[in-house]
Protein backbone atom coordinates (compact mmCIF):
# COMPACT_ATOMS: atom_id res chain seq x y z
CA UNK A 1 0.00 0.00 0.00
CA UNK A 2 2.85 2.37 0.87
CA UNK A 3 4.52 1.57 -2.46
CA UNK A 4 1.34 2.46 -4.35
CA UNK A 5 1.06 5.72 -2.45
CA UNK A 6 4.63 6.67 -3.35
CA UNK A 7 3.95 5.88 -6.99
CA UNK A 8 0.93 8.17 -6.95
CA UNK A 9 2.88 10.95 -5.23
CA UNK A 10 5.71 10.61 -7.76
CA UNK A 11 3.21 10.96 -10.58
CA UNK A 12 1.72 14.04 -8.91
CA UNK A 13 5.22 15.49 -8.67
CA UNK A 14 5.79 14.98 -12.40
CA UNK A 15 2.46 16.62 -13.27
CA UNK A 16 3.14 19.60 -11.00
CA UNK A 17 6.61 20.10 -12.48
CA UNK A 18 5.28 19.96 -16.04
CA UNK A 19 2.54 22.50 -15.31
CA UNK A 20 5.00 24.79 -13.52
CA UNK A 21 7.52 24.73 -16.39
CA UNK A 22 4.76 25.66 -18.85
CA UNK A 23 3.73 28.52 -16.53
CA UNK A 24 7.30 29.83 -16.21
CA UNK A 25 7.90 29.84 -19.97
CA UNK A 26 4.55 31.52 -20.62
CA UNK A 27 5.05 34.19 -17.95
CA UNK A 28 8.57 35.06 -19.05
CA UNK A 29 7.34 35.58 -22.62
CA UNK A 30 4.27 37.56 -21.51
CA UNK A 31 6.11 39.81 -19.06
CA UNK A 32 8.74 40.66 -21.69
CA UNK A 33 6.06 41.43 -24.28
CA UNK A 34 3.99 43.58 -21.91
CA UNK A 35 7.01 45.47 -20.58
CA UNK A 36 8.15 46.31 -24.11
CA UNK A 37 4.64 47.32 -25.15
CA UNK A 38 4.17 49.42 -22.00
CA UNK A 39 7.43 51.32 -22.54
CA UNK A 40 6.97 51.84 -26.30
CA UNK A 41 3.28 52.76 -25.98
CA UNK A 42 3.73 54.93 -22.83
CA UNK A 43 1.33 52.91 -20.65
CA UNK A 44 1.88 52.77 -16.89
CA UNK A 45 -0.93 50.25 -16.61
CA UNK A 46 0.78 47.88 -19.05
CA UNK A 47 4.13 48.26 -17.26
CA UNK A 48 2.34 47.45 -13.98
CA UNK A 49 0.75 44.44 -15.64
CA UNK A 50 4.20 43.33 -16.84
CA UNK A 51 5.49 43.50 -13.26
CA UNK A 52 2.54 41.36 -12.18
CA UNK A 53 3.40 38.74 -14.82
CA UNK A 54 7.07 38.81 -13.81
CA UNK A 55 6.06 38.11 -10.20
CA UNK A 56 4.25 35.03 -11.52
CA UNK A 57 7.61 33.56 -12.53
CA UNK A 58 8.91 33.82 -8.98
CA UNK A 59 5.66 32.53 -7.51
CA UNK A 60 5.67 29.48 -9.78
CA UNK A 61 9.23 28.67 -8.67
CA UNK A 62 8.03 28.92 -5.05
CA UNK A 63 5.19 26.53 -5.89
CA UNK A 64 7.58 24.03 -7.51
CA UNK A 65 9.86 24.06 -4.47
CA UNK A 66 6.92 23.78 -2.07
CA UNK A 67 5.40 20.79 -3.87
CA UNK A 68 8.79 19.06 -4.08
CA UNK A 69 9.43 19.52 -0.35
CA UNK A 70 5.90 18.44 0.55
CA UNK A 71 6.40 15.19 -1.38
CA UNK A 72 9.41 14.16 0.72
CA UNK A 73 8.99 10.93 2.63
CA UNK A 74 8.52 10.92 6.39
CA UNK A 75 11.69 10.86 8.45
CA UNK A 76 12.72 10.69 12.11
CA UNK A 77 12.31 14.44 12.63
CA UNK A 78 9.07 14.61 10.63
CA UNK A 79 7.22 11.32 11.22
CA UNK A 80 3.96 12.74 9.85
CA UNK A 81 5.50 13.86 6.57
CA UNK A 82 6.07 17.29 5.03
CA UNK A 83 2.69 18.06 3.42
CA UNK A 84 2.31 21.39 5.20
CA UNK A 85 5.34 22.78 3.37
CA UNK A 86 3.05 23.13 0.36
CA UNK A 87 0.87 25.42 2.46
CA UNK A 88 3.99 27.40 3.42
CA UNK A 89 4.70 27.84 -0.30
CA UNK A 90 1.15 29.11 -0.85
CA UNK A 91 1.54 31.60 2.03
CA UNK A 92 4.81 32.89 0.56
CA UNK A 93 3.06 33.24 -2.78
CA UNK A 94 0.29 35.28 -1.14
CA UNK A 95 2.87 37.59 0.43
CA UNK A 96 4.62 38.10 -2.91
CA UNK A 97 1.29 38.91 -4.53
CA UNK A 98 0.40 41.40 -1.82
CA UNK A 99 3.74 43.24 -1.96
CA UNK A 100 3.57 43.35 -5.77
CA UNK A 101 0.05 44.74 -5.68
CA UNK A 102 0.95 47.28 -3.00
CA UNK A 103 3.74 48.72 -5.13
CA UNK A 104 1.45 49.03 -8.13
CA UNK A 105 -1.32 50.62 -6.04
CA UNK A 106 0.98 53.21 -4.44
CA UNK A 107 2.34 54.30 -7.83
CA UNK A 108 -1.19 54.59 -9.22
CA UNK A 109 -2.39 56.68 -6.27
CA UNK A 110 0.61 58.98 -6.62
CA UNK A 111 -0.28 59.68 -10.26
CA UNK A 112 -3.97 60.15 -9.52
CA UNK A 113 -3.51 62.53 -6.58
CA UNK A 114 -0.82 64.54 -8.33
CA UNK A 115 -3.66 66.31 -10.15
CA UNK A 116 -1.42 67.14 -13.12
CA UNK A 117 -3.14 64.93 -15.65
CA UNK A 118 -1.93 66.97 -18.59
CA UNK A 119 1.57 65.56 -18.10
CA UNK A 120 0.30 61.99 -18.30
CA UNK A 121 1.07 60.46 -21.67
CA UNK A 122 -1.64 58.82 -23.77
CA UNK A 123 -0.90 55.11 -24.31
CA UNK A 124 -0.43 53.86 -27.86
CA UNK A 125 -2.49 51.19 -29.60
CA UNK A 126 0.33 48.65 -29.06
CA UNK A 127 -0.50 48.62 -25.35
CA UNK A 128 -4.11 47.69 -26.13
CA UNK A 129 -2.99 44.82 -28.36
CA UNK A 130 -0.66 43.54 -25.63
CA UNK A 131 -3.50 43.66 -23.11
CA UNK A 132 -5.75 41.54 -25.34
CA UNK A 133 -3.00 38.95 -25.88
CA UNK A 134 -2.37 38.86 -22.13
CA UNK A 135 -6.05 38.34 -21.26
CA UNK A 136 -6.41 35.37 -23.61
CA UNK A 137 -3.07 33.82 -22.62
CA UNK A 138 -3.49 34.17 -18.85
CA UNK A 139 -7.06 32.87 -18.88
CA UNK A 140 -5.85 29.81 -20.82
CA UNK A 141 -3.05 29.32 -18.28
CA UNK A 142 -5.59 29.62 -15.45
CA UNK A 143 -7.78 26.82 -16.79
CA UNK A 144 -4.77 24.65 -17.64
CA UNK A 145 -3.26 24.99 -14.16
CA UNK A 146 -6.62 24.71 -12.43
CA UNK A 147 -7.36 21.42 -14.20
CA UNK A 148 -4.18 19.79 -12.96
CA UNK A 149 -4.42 21.40 -9.51
CA UNK A 150 -7.81 19.70 -9.04
CA UNK A 151 -6.49 16.45 -10.52
CA UNK A 152 -3.64 16.15 -8.02
CA UNK A 153 -5.38 18.13 -5.25
CA UNK A 154 -2.59 20.69 -4.86
CA UNK A 155 -3.35 23.88 -2.92
CA UNK A 156 -0.11 25.51 -4.05
CA UNK A 157 -0.82 24.74 -7.71
CA UNK A 158 -4.38 26.03 -7.28
CA UNK A 159 -2.95 29.22 -5.77
CA UNK A 160 -0.77 29.58 -8.85
CA UNK A 161 -3.85 29.09 -11.05
CA UNK A 162 -5.58 31.98 -9.29
CA UNK A 163 -2.43 34.01 -9.72
CA UNK A 164 -2.85 33.51 -13.49
CA UNK A 165 -6.48 34.59 -13.32
CA UNK A 166 -5.63 37.68 -11.26
CA UNK A 167 -3.20 38.56 -14.04
CA UNK A 168 -5.98 38.13 -16.60
CA UNK A 169 -8.22 40.42 -14.54
CA UNK A 170 -5.46 42.96 -14.22
CA UNK A 171 -5.00 42.90 -18.01
CA UNK A 172 -8.73 43.58 -18.41
CA UNK A 173 -8.32 46.56 -16.10
CA UNK A 174 -5.30 47.68 -18.11
CA UNK A 175 -7.26 47.38 -21.36
CA UNK A 176 -10.11 49.50 -20.00
CA UNK A 177 -7.70 52.08 -18.63
CA UNK A 178 -5.71 52.29 -21.85
CA UNK A 179 -8.90 52.61 -23.85
CA UNK A 180 -10.16 55.39 -21.58
CA UNK A 181 -6.85 57.22 -21.82
CA UNK A 182 -6.95 57.05 -25.61
CA UNK A 183 -10.48 58.48 -25.55
CA UNK A 184 -9.20 61.62 -23.84
CA UNK A 185 -8.99 60.68 -20.17
CA UNK A 186 -5.26 60.13 -19.44
CA UNK A 187 -5.89 59.50 -15.74
CA UNK A 188 -7.74 56.29 -16.66
CA UNK A 189 -4.41 54.56 -17.26
CA UNK A 190 -3.50 55.13 -13.59
CA UNK A 191 -7.02 54.22 -12.48
CA UNK A 192 -6.53 50.92 -14.30
CA UNK A 193 -3.34 50.32 -12.29
CA UNK A 194 -5.36 50.93 -9.12
CA UNK A 195 -7.95 48.36 -10.24
CA UNK A 196 -5.12 45.90 -10.87
CA UNK A 197 -3.95 46.51 -7.29
CA UNK A 198 -7.41 45.59 -5.93
CA UNK A 199 -7.53 42.32 -7.88
CA UNK A 200 -4.03 41.35 -6.82
CA UNK A 201 -4.68 41.99 -3.12
CA UNK A 202 -7.97 40.08 -3.28
CA UNK A 203 -6.22 37.07 -4.83
CA UNK A 204 -3.46 37.29 -2.19
CA UNK A 205 -6.03 37.26 0.62
CA UNK A 206 -7.88 34.23 -0.77
CA UNK A 207 -4.67 32.26 -1.25
CA UNK A 208 -3.46 33.15 2.26
CA UNK A 209 -6.80 32.21 3.86
CA UNK A 210 -6.95 28.82 2.11
CA UNK A 211 -3.36 28.00 3.09
CA UNK A 212 -3.91 29.00 6.73
CA UNK A 213 -7.04 26.85 6.90
CA UNK A 214 -4.93 23.86 5.88
CA UNK A 215 -2.12 24.75 8.29
CA UNK A 216 -4.51 24.58 11.27
CA UNK A 217 -5.95 21.13 11.97
CA UNK A 218 -9.63 20.91 11.19
CA UNK A 219 -11.99 18.08 10.32
CA UNK A 220 -13.11 17.04 6.85
CA UNK A 221 -16.44 18.19 5.49
CA UNK A 222 -19.54 16.36 6.69
CA UNK A 223 -20.01 14.48 3.39
CA UNK A 224 -16.50 13.01 3.48
CA UNK A 225 -16.92 11.93 7.10
CA UNK A 226 -20.26 10.32 6.22
CA UNK A 227 -18.62 8.37 3.40
CA UNK A 228 -15.86 7.18 5.73
CA UNK A 229 -18.51 6.17 8.27
CA UNK A 230 -20.36 4.13 5.63
CA UNK A 231 -17.10 2.52 4.51
CA UNK A 232 -16.35 1.36 8.06
CA UNK A 233 -19.89 0.10 8.66
CA UNK A 234 -19.79 -1.86 5.40
CA UNK A 235 -17.71 -4.42 7.32
CA UNK A 236 -20.24 -6.91 8.68
CA UNK A 237 -18.11 -7.58 11.77
CA UNK A 238 -18.28 -3.93 12.85
CA UNK A 239 -21.28 -3.57 15.18
CA UNK A 240 -20.98 0.17 15.67
CA UNK A 241 -18.71 3.19 15.73
CA UNK A 242 -17.95 4.84 19.06
CA UNK A 243 -15.71 7.55 17.65
CA UNK A 244 -14.85 8.91 14.22
CA UNK A 245 -12.46 11.86 13.95
CA UNK A 246 -10.73 13.28 10.92
CA UNK A 247 -8.18 16.02 10.45
CA UNK A 248 -6.69 17.61 7.38
CA UNK A 249 -2.89 17.77 7.32
CA UNK A 250 -1.79 19.81 4.31
CA UNK A 251 -3.77 18.17 1.52
CA UNK A 252 -3.92 14.76 3.22
CA UNK A 253 -6.42 13.28 5.69
CA UNK A 254 -5.77 11.51 8.99
CA UNK A 255 -8.52 9.31 10.46
CA UNK A 256 -9.07 8.05 14.02
CA UNK A 257 -11.90 5.56 14.48
CA UNK A 258 -13.10 3.39 17.36
CA UNK A 259 -15.21 0.42 16.28
CA UNK A 260 -17.31 -2.05 18.23
CA UNK A 261 -16.83 -5.78 17.62
CA UNK A 262 -18.22 -8.88 19.32
CA UNK A 263 -16.65 -9.16 22.79
CA UNK A 264 -16.30 -12.92 22.36
CA UNK A 265 -13.79 -12.53 19.50
CA UNK A 266 -10.18 -13.42 20.14
CA UNK A 267 -7.52 -10.72 20.06
CA UNK A 268 -6.33 -12.02 16.67
CA UNK A 269 -9.86 -11.87 15.23
CA UNK A 270 -10.36 -8.32 16.51
CA UNK A 271 -6.99 -7.32 15.08
CA UNK A 272 -7.88 -8.79 11.67
CA UNK A 273 -11.12 -6.79 11.62
CA UNK A 274 -9.23 -3.59 12.44
CA UNK A 275 -6.75 -4.32 9.64
CA UNK A 276 -9.57 -4.86 7.16
CA UNK A 277 -11.23 -1.58 8.17
CA UNK A 278 -7.88 0.14 7.74
CA UNK A 279 -7.30 -1.33 4.27
CA UNK A 280 -10.83 -0.53 3.05
CA UNK A 281 -10.52 3.14 4.01
CA UNK A 282 -7.15 3.41 2.24
CA UNK A 283 -8.58 1.83 -0.91
CA UNK A 284 -11.67 4.05 -0.99
CA UNK A 285 -10.07 7.38 -0.08
CA UNK A 286 -6.84 8.26 -1.88
CA UNK A 287 -6.36 11.43 0.21
CA UNK A 288 -6.21 9.46 3.46
CA UNK A 289 -2.60 9.07 4.55
CA UNK A 290 -2.96 7.52 8.01
CA UNK A 291 -5.72 5.62 9.84
CA UNK A 292 -5.74 4.64 13.49
CA UNK A 293 -8.33 1.94 14.26
CA UNK A 294 -9.14 1.11 17.89
CA UNK A 295 -11.35 -1.87 18.73
CA UNK A 296 -13.87 -1.76 21.59
CA UNK A 297 -15.69 -4.89 22.86
CA UNK A 298 -19.44 -4.96 22.43
CA UNK A 299 -21.96 -7.29 24.05
CA UNK A 300 -24.37 -6.53 21.22
CA UNK A 301 -24.59 -9.39 18.73
CA UNK A 302 -26.39 -9.13 15.39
Amino acid sequence: MEKNRRMVEDEFQKVANRVSVVAIIGNVALSAMKLAAGIVANSNAMVSDAVHSASDVFSTIVVMVGIRLAAKESDKEHPYGHERLECVAAILLAMVLFVTGLGIGMEALKNIFSGDFAKLQVPGVLAMAAAVVSIVSKEAMYWYTRFYAKKIDSSALMADAWHHRSDAFSSIGALIGIGGARLGFPVMDSVASLVIFVFIVKAAYEIFKDAMDKMVDHSCDAETERQIYDCVMANEDVLGIDLLQTRIFGNRIYVDVEVQVDASYTLQEAHDIAELVHENIEKEFSKVKHIMVHVNPSVTVR
